[in-house]
């Protein structure tokens, strides 16, 4: 594709959240795991801090300690929260109030975040501490039953994030120093025992999108758009940022503490808080710049992908990242009449793209507020991400177009050779092709030929999202670009 590449993300999808990066939550999976040995688990990653150089010193990318991180599941199927698991992050400097080398006849803080190598056996040059708590709260997130879930090595209810990817002089072996920081975990669920794991710390960028081009009014031509019905159609242009890092949440949890009796399809979405209030301390000290309290404000949601950036309308993204599941019959007109198909046929309509002209889009609907009729339907109305995990993990040969593929002319025909029913839209795994899939589902792949006249065509953003591109172990995402690697 033609375009600039440019320095933004498609993350950054409502005017406020891009005014608070450590709260702004980028993509969220929830799939069966398919590492091998854990087909019994549910995987559940929320990533946040999109845009991160991996060169952004001196200070890097800590997570916000006076916000509230959470990951909900809906297991009754009335699009409210049964589980939530909530992150709280402490940054605390060592020694007090920091790392010090002699100057002349005094001590003197050091301005960085390590004063030399730091390696899995040796975290002493290290001059910030990262770590968090893991709270499981069993009903409404506010005023449910919580519990602390512990280490299953030492009952600690603490666990140690890692330091970003400062570089490979810092860190010599990064993969060796971070593989540690996944711990076996206790949740501490009644009637469920079998511990799970949790990881939080940096990752590689994990979404893949030509952005430059995609929100410069689709800058390419109309063959390239609509060429994806060949791999090599989707393989034309490389993700713009793609030497990015996020913050990863991530957990898996045994699924069987996450159904209820008798149902195997679950909803998740994720959502960051902040307290109300905020006074700004006019002398700052490194743990304290600001006191904040009040009750906690949501500023940020993610469920399905995309659906804020190009779903959403500009006047209603805040309010969107603010609300929860159950109310989203506000944002109804969004998704029964879609603006995009619209947009995309005015953009390329003299090469013959023409959105689809049923309405209201009933397949939409399925696809993100109600789950596919008998695949992950749940019989709630809500832009959660839905999984049935009775539907067995694909580790191999994972078809990146998900289930997408296992519907032909609009049909549900799960004997389609490419069906891959463990994919998108049932659940999101990493190598899900999310961009592709929702393009295809806007202009009418999910509707019969008769109501979508370009609903069989390749539409694609160029840019090729594959299982192969990340991991096939816990937690599945890559380790993260450090921020130099060899001497000037």
């Amino acid at each position: 594709m033609s375009g600039d590449r440019v320095m933004a993300s498609s993350h950054r999808e409502a005017p406020f959240v891009t005014q608070n990066p450590k709260v702004d939550a980028t993509d969220f999976y929830m799939f069966n795991s398919y590492e091998d040995g854990r087909s019994a688990y549910v995987t559940l990653i929320a990533n946040y801090v999109p845009l991160q150089d991996a060169y952004g010193g001196p200070n890097y990318f800590k997570m916000d300690p006076n916000a509230l991180y959470e990951i909900h599941v809906d297991n009754s199927g009335d699009a409210q929260e049964d589980l939530t698991f909530q992150f709280r992050f402490t940054n605390t400097l060592k020694a007090t109030d920091g790392l010090k080398v002699p100057v002349g006849d005094k001590m003197i803080a050091v301005p960085l975040q390590n004063i030399g190598p730091v390696t899995a056996a040796d975290q002493s040059a290290l001059n910030i501490d990262e770590t968090y708590t893991l709270t499981v709260v069993r009903g409404n997130r506010r005023t449910g039953t919580a519990v602390n879930a512990t280490n299953a090595a030492n009952s600690s209810v603490i666990f140690s994030k890692p330091s970003d990817y400062i570089g490979t002089k810092s860190f010599p072996d990064y993969a060796a120093y971070v593989a540690p920081y996944v711990y076996n975990v206790n949740f501490n669920i009644p009637n469920c025992t079998t511990p799970g794991r949790v990881f939080v710390g940096q990752r590689a960028e994990s979404f893949a999108v030509n952005l430059g081009a995609i929100f410069d009014l689709v800058h390419a031509p109309p063959a390239v758009v609509i060429g994806g019905n060949t791999l090599a159609g989707r393989m034309v242009a490389p993700s713009t940022i793609a030497d990015k890092n996020i913050t990863t949440l991530a957990l898996e949890v045994p699924t069987a503490c996450l159904v209820a009796t008798g149902k195997t399809i679950i909803g998740g979405w994720t959502t960051a808080s902040v307290p109300q209030a905020r006074a700004i301390n006019p002398k700052a000290t490194y743990g304290l710049p600001a006191k904040e309290g009040g009750a906690w404000a949501q500023v940020s949601r993610l469920g399905n992908p995309l659906v804020n950036e190009v779903v959403i309308g500009v006047k209603d993204k805040d309010r969107f990242n603010s609300s929860e599941p159950k109310d989203d019959a506000q944002f109804l007109d969004y998704v029964t009449n879609p603006a995009l198909p619209k947009l995309l046929e005015v953009l390329f309509g003299s090469a013959g793209v023409m959105a689809p002209t049923t309405f209201p889009r009933a397949d939409l609907v399925a696809a993100f507020l109600t789950g596919v009729d008998t695949v992950n339907k749940d019989g709630s109305t809500g832009e959660i991400l839905r999984l049935n995990t009775a539907i067995a993990a694909h580790k191999a040969m994972q078809n990146n177009l998900g289930a997408a593929q296992c519907f032909v002319n609009g049909v549900l025909t799960t004997a389609n050779a490419n069906c891959d029913p463990a994919g998108f839209p049932n659940g999101r795994r990493p190598g899900d092709d999310v961009t592709d899939i929702a393009l295809r589902a806007m202009m009418g792949f999910l509707l019969p030929p008769a109501s979508a006249p370009s609903g069989q065509l390749g539409f694609t953003d160029g840019v090729l999202q594959d299982a192969s591109q990340f991991d096939a172990t816990f937690p599945y995402l890559t380790i993260p670009h450090p921020g130099a690697s060899g001497a000037m």
